[in-house]
């Protein structure tokens, strides 16, 4: 018989003392909790705990991209006990939900996305899969619906040399903002991504790109001198690639081949290209990146290029 506790106590974070206390459960994101409250990432008012006594049954927290953001950008962290076999584990973590964001987010405003990093080959375990979808189905209990699931690479030098170019295209830097933009809305011609075509259902091409290029591309820490432009001998793009660094880790932040160039492989030397951009001229021995399951073109690209896959991310919005 499953059940709730009747003195289950909800409460955020008292500090930092409590790291401890909120790493009992385990996760990937872990070792990550402390870094990420001192560089201003996470707040403890917005990581919560869900406790009967001193036992941690669940526990969720929110992370913002910098110190300046106001608001949080995902719902990264919601777990509960797995072992408890007597815990109705989804009602305890609806509850924990429910009472968190009615104190953190704003309920006329745009909520955050959940993500959950998995294992790539969830639903083929029965432990891993019950895990997934008791998350998911107390995230729905919310109004979250599912919206797309994702995997993340990464190239090693230690596992795989730098990919090399087929020679067929030549490489350059971008020329200036406008031209990025421009190439950037080019790209969003038939794009598989799931965010950008979700947001093109919103608004128009150009918008999307603004949007891309402020949100996230501003972020970036690395010069933009890194990002590369293709072309064919007589000087027409074929597509671009951006190499980088976020918050966390050197990337390939975006990469995309034109509508009338799709088909002939030339992604394999884009991925090349920004690949030997972080090594040489980053320094980086890794590389991460990401892709949608969906998008099988990328997913082959990159394990052409030796990429190998650390992980699959399942993400949810609410309606």
């Amino acid at each position: 018989m499953t059940t709730i506790p009747r003195e289950l106590t909800i409460r955020p974070l008292h500090g930092t003392e409590e790291v401890e206390l909120f790493n009992r459960l385990p996760f990937v994101l872990n070792p990550e909790i402390a870094a990420d409250l001192g560089e201003g990432r996470r707040r403890t008012d917005w990581m919560w705990v869900a406790l009967d006594d001193d036992r941690l049954l669940a526990r969720l927290s929110f992370w913002r991209r910098g110190p300046k953001d106001t608001v949080p950008f995902l719902l990264d962290v919601l777990d509960v006990d797995d072992t408890a076999e007597d815990l109705d584990r989804v009602a305890v973590l609806a509850q924990l939900l429910r009472a968190a964001c009615d104190q953190v987010l704003d309920p006329d405003g745009s909520w955050p996305e959940y993500l959950r990093f998995v294992d790539a080959g969830w639903r083929e375990h029965t432990g891993l899969r019950r895990a997934v979808e008791e998350r998911m189905e107390a995230v729905s209990r919310m109004g979250g619906v599912p919206f797309v699931e994702r995997l993340r690479y990464a190239w090693r030098a230690a596992k795989a040399p730098v990919p090399s170019v087929s020679g067929r295209l030549r490489f350059r830097g971008i020329r200036d903002e406008e031209e990025i933009l421009g190439l950037m809305v080019r790209a969003l011609e038939g794009t598989l991504d799931g965010h950008d075509r979700a947001d093109l259902a919103g608004t128009g091409p150009k918008q999307v790109a603004r949007d891309n290029f402020d949100d996230e591309f501003a972020r970036y820490s690395t010069p933009r001198s890194w990002w590369r432009v293709a072309t064919l001998e007589d000087g027409e793009p074929v597509g671009f690639v951006l190499p980088a660094r976020n918050a966390k880790h050197p990337i390939i932040g975006y990469i995309a081949v034109l509508p009338e160039h799709r088909g002939r492989g030339y992604i394999d030397d884009l991925l090349a290209e920004g690949t030997r951009v972080l090594t040489e001229e980053g320094g980086e021995s890794r590389v991460h990146a990401a892709t949608d399951l969906g998008n099988v073109p990328m997913a082959r690209a990159f394990d052409r290029a030796g990429y190998t896959t650390l992980s699959g991310v399942v993400t949810m919005v609410w309606r």
